[in-house]
């Protein structure tokens, strides 16, 4: 047994935690608590959230329209903060009104510049995203979305183009605090196999649904909500850039190190802005 604590003001919690030499997962030990990035410190880190209350909210959105706008904004190599911007400036437009816009507009409003901390600056790939938009707002304004569960969800969005497996479990995760997707990044991605839980042969490219399922399989091993550990995992990670850059570098050369660990390590800490925590992903 592994025996953690959270400090609060007035008392200090403990956690309890399994032995570094037991299994979450087969073949995947827990690791010591202190240790980054285990199994067993993602699972205290998952914990001190919880008992100190600072829970993440994801829903961005107040209607499924916005939240999907919000996501199709957002990743595939848009700043969090640009993708945010780039949501508010065309819900203030009305984009993700009743009234499907028609992807002329879209292209339009995307193309405006935007004022981001004291400078203006542009969307990239503001055609793509419009017709991307303009599929996925006639898509919702002609049928009914399923709301049974985040993976039915998820299966309905990936027919809109550009909606793949990654954006669509984003989009189910946030709108119905999904805990039946996971939204598999670069930065879930290099913990998975850094703790060993990820297969560092499958790409989410060709085997997606193979590695959700092993993300799923962990998640319920650690005791702790699929939703919480995707969103902690990617605050962590996000937050580490000069430590996770020294773990990665110090795998044995293989494909997956050469792909996702980066080139350079950054000079700094960054710390995710608070406007992007429901931009998870």
């Amino acid at each position: 047994m592994q025996r953690a604590c959270v400090m609060l003001e007035s008392m200090t919690v403990n956690v309890e935690l399994p032995s570094a030499e037991s299994e979450v997962v087969a073949g995947v030990p827990w690791g010591a608590v202190e240790a980054f990035p285990t199994p067993a410190y993602w699972a205290y880190q998952v914990m001190a959230r919880r008992i100190e209350a600072r829970s993440i909210k994801y829903k961005l959105g107040k209607t499924l329209r916005e939240e999907v706008g919000a996501c199709l904004l957002g990743g595939h190599g848009i700043p969090a903060s640009i993708g945010l911007l780039a949501y508010n400036h065309l819900k203030s437009k009305g984009a993700f009104e009743a009234d499907a816009p028609d992807e002329e507009d879209l292209l339009q409003w995307l193309s405006e510049p935007m004022e981001h901390e004291g400078r203006l600056v542009r969307y990239r790939f503001a055609g793509q995203k419009a017709r991307y938009l303009a599929a996925a707002m006639r898509k919702l304004s002609q049928e009914p979305s399923p709301d049974q569960s985040g993976r039915a969800l998820r299966d309905w969005l990936t027919s809109v183009p550009g909606i793949g497996y990654k954006t669509a479990s984003w989009i189910a995760r946030n709108w119905l605090d999904a805990d039946d997707v996971a939204i598999l990044d670069i930065h879930i991605l290099r913990a998975g196999v850094l703790a060993g839980f990820l297969d560092s042969e499958l790409t989410v490219e060709r085997n997606y649904l193979q590695l959700e399922d092993q993300f799923l399989k962990f998640s319920v091993g650690l005791g702790v909500r699929a939703s919480e550990l995707d969103a902690v995992i990617w605050l962590d990670m996000m937050a580490s850039p000069l430590t996770v850059g020294a773990t990665l570098s110090a795998l044995p050369e293989s494909k997956f190190k050469a792909k996702h660990a980066p080139s350079r390590p950054r000079s700094q800490r960054r710390q995710p802005h608070s406007n992007q925590m429901a931009l998870l992903g």
